[in-house]
Parts: structure tokens; sequence; C-alpha cells
């Protein structure tokens, strides 16, 4: 892996960072503010779509549907379009998606728009979300080495859970004041800022890729796939990571869970919200918490434990509790969900760098298609079953995978990547 080494004194890989000396990193403050402003906008209008829709039609299938969307189109964009980042510079793949998606969005923003439309647009924008997000993960490790990666991805996530907590909290009231047309017009804007601050903050850099070879998009494909699943430790870390079907679960029923909890004190947009913000809240606890205060030799050691901590919180559901318990029960979840850190971590030093984005679009590819189908098979049993016994039952499920994965996860300690 030819990761560049930053600026400064040479670090040990077992020697722990601070936030502090990865803020410094210029590059790094780029690509997280880019990050951050564009989700932002993103999160505004996840809440649009999904109040609209349940509006319209007071279908929780149909609202988890809508929700899906923005999940499902990295099935085909992850495998098949995240080798552009390995073939091709990629801040280059990073500027040409935020100025492809802002155009999209702001399309979406013209009034009158068919929701038919309107659907199809948003498909596009995710579909470019697969090459910009691989393109980004694949060139954080060459902005940080090291633990520094670990502390860098961390507060990226703890970031991205802030932004998303704000969004999802604040997004009902602004909808309601705003409109979602707005919405969709500030999430436009919110690309190019990003492109703009991609541009002046992160170097030009050469594709990863030197051999002057262009295979096809399929033959990447291929490749990515036998070394991802090739080797029994990738595919065990992928699993961990596809854990997050289960209980990211309940965020595509928030809306019909919020219209059962509402008893007049809250109006159900805003319970939605709450409910929406309250992963992402304690995932920014538990990322702050896992990348701080625990060594790095021990991350791998707990991630089997915090896997199964994300999960058995939302067994709690099945009793019908009031809000303030399932509240308390989703930031617990997400607190757990921070084992991910170390799972991105290790998996990063066993993936080479000229084969890191077609690596990750894999991945993601699989995550996204993980959480939209289980937001769709939560929707369609919520209307059914009601919304409570679907959160439970994903998380007796999700409990089970991570106990499974916990117990076959017998990596050798010394030869595990100290920076994870």
């Amino acid at each position: 892996m030819r990761a560049r080494r930053p600026q400064g004194r040479h670090r040990r890989a077992e020697d722990q960072a601070t936030y502090g000396e990865v803020i410094a990193i210029r590059e790094f403050r780029a690509l997280w503010y880019a990050q951050g402003l564009s989700l932002l906008g993103d999160q505004l209008a996840q809440v649009a779509l999904a109040v609209l829709v349940y509006d319209r039609t007071r279908s929780p299938l149909a609202t988890a549907a809508v929700y899906a969307l923005t999940y499902l189109p990295s099935i085909v964009g992850g495998p098949l379009l995240a080798g552009l980042a390995d073939r091709f510079a990629r801040r280059g793949v990073m500027l040409t998606c935020d100025l492809v998606r802002a155009a999209l969005v702001a399309a979406m923003a013209v009034p009158g728009m068919p929701f038919w439309a309107l659907c199809g647009l948003v498909f596009l924008v995710v579909l470019l979300s697969a090459p910009f997000s691989a393109a980004r993960a694949a060139l954080l490790p060459e902005v940080l080495e090291g633990d520094r990666y670990v502390i860098g991805s961390a507060l990226q996530n703890m970031t991205n859970q802030a932004v998303q907590m704000l969004g999802f909290a604040a997004g009902g009231a602004l909808i309601a004041t705003m409109g979602p047309y707005r919405a969709l017009a500030l999430d436009a804007a919110t690309f190019l800022g990003s492109a703009l601050i991609l541009l002046s903050g992160v170097r030009r850099r050469p594709a990863a890729s030197h051999d002057g070879a262009k295979p096809s998009m399929w033959t990447m494909t291929r490749a990515g796939a036998r070394l991802v699943f090739g080797s029994r430790k990738l595919r065990t870390l992928v699993l961990f990571a596809w854990l997050a079907g289960f209980y990211i679960l309940p965020e595509g029923i928030a809306v019909p869970y919020a219209a059962r909890l509402a008893d007049g004190a809250l109006p159900v947009p805003v319970i939605t919200g709450l409910l929406m913000a309250a992963m992402p809240t304690g995932t920014v606890v538990g990322a702050f918490l896992f990348s701080r205060f625990v060594a790095p030799p021990r991350r791998l050691r707990l991630m089997g434990w915090m896997a199964m901590l994300s999960c058995a919180p939302l067994i709690v559901t099945v009793l019908r509790p009031p809000l303030e318990v399932v509240l308390a029960a989703w930031v617990l979840s997400g607190i757990g969900g921070a084992y991910q850190l170390a799972a991105n971590a290790a998996f990063v030093q066993y993936v080479p760098d000229e084969r890191r984005a077609q690596a990750f679009g894999l991945v993601q590819s699989g995550l996204m298609a993980a959480q939209g189908i289980g937001i769709l098979v939560g929707g369609f049993a919520a209307e059914r079953l009601g919304p409570e016994p679907v959160v439970a039952l994903a998380g007796v499920a999700g409990l089970t995978c991570a106990a499974v994965l916990a117990m076959i996860w017998t990596e050798p300690r010394e030869r595990v990547p100290a920076a994870a």
C-alpha cells in the first residue's frame, strides 16, 4: 500500500493519535468539511420526501419504499462505478460527482416536478454517490496513516452522525416552514459548496493505477469481488459492516412509528425527527468514546461485543414502551454501532491502495443493499404487524448474526493490524 505519510515525526502504528493533530492536516479538513456540508442538505431532503409521501399515502410501505430509494441505487453504483476512483484521479472523480449531483438536485427543486420524475432524479443522485464515496474512502488513507486514520474516520463518522442528528431533528420543523422544494434547492447548493471546498483544499494526485491498462468496469468488478470475498478475514469484516442492515431498519419506518407514539403533545413530524436522530446521536457518543478511550490493540477485541450492542436494545420495543424509552434504546443501539470504526480500519490494512476504491465500492454496495432491502421488508411487515414488533424482530435477528460473527472472528491477536 502506497499511503502518503503526513508531515510530522514518524509514529509507530500502535501509537494513539489525537484529534488535534488530525484536524491540523489541511487535506483532511477539506474532506471533512465537504462531506459534512453535502450530508446536511441530504438529511433535509430525506425528511421532506418521507413526510411528503406519508402525508399523501398514509402507507408505511410507500414511505419505506421512498426511503429505501436512497439506498438501493448503490447496489448498481457500488460494483460498477466505484472502480472509476481507481482508474482516474480521485479528486477529479469527487468533483465531477458533486457538480453533476448539484445539477440533478436543482432539477428536483423545480416546483411542479412530477412525483415519478422526482423519484428518478433521486435514483440518479444516489447512484453517483457510489463513486464519490469510494473515492473519498480510498483517498483518506493517503492523507492519514496509522492511528491517525482511525481518529480521522471517527471524527468524520461523528460529524456525519451529528449532521444527521441535526438534519433529522430540525428537518420536520424546517420543512414545515420552507417547504420541500426549497429544502431540495438547499441540497443542490451544498453539493456546489462541497465541490469548491475540495477544489481548494485537496491537492491533485495521479490515478492510483499506474500500469496504464484500462480494464473494463466488469473486469474490475470481478477482480474486486475476488479480492474482497476470497479472503476469510475480509469476508468477516464485510459481514460485520453489513450487519448495519438490521439496526438501520427502524429509521425506514420512523414515520408510522411516530404516528403510533403521538399522543397530542408533539406533532408527528417532530417525533419522526427525534426518532431518526436517536441512533446518530448514539453513534456520535460511541465513536468518540471508542476512538478516544479504547487503545488501538483493544478495538478489534471489543468489536463483536459492540456489534451485539448495536442490535440488542431494539428488542425492548416489543413491549410497546413510551417515546422516552424508545429514544433511549435507539441511542444505545447507535453507541454499539461504533464497532464499525474497528472493522473499517482493519479492512483498509488488508486492501492495497490501487484496489482500494473498488473494494470499498463493493462493500458499500452490499451495505446499501442490506439497508435498503431491510427497510423495504420492514415497511412491508409493519403494515401487517405494526412498527413495534418489526423493530424488535430486527433486533433479535441482528443480535443473532452479531453473536455468530463474534464467534467466528478468530483473528490471531498478534497479526491484527495495530492501527485498528
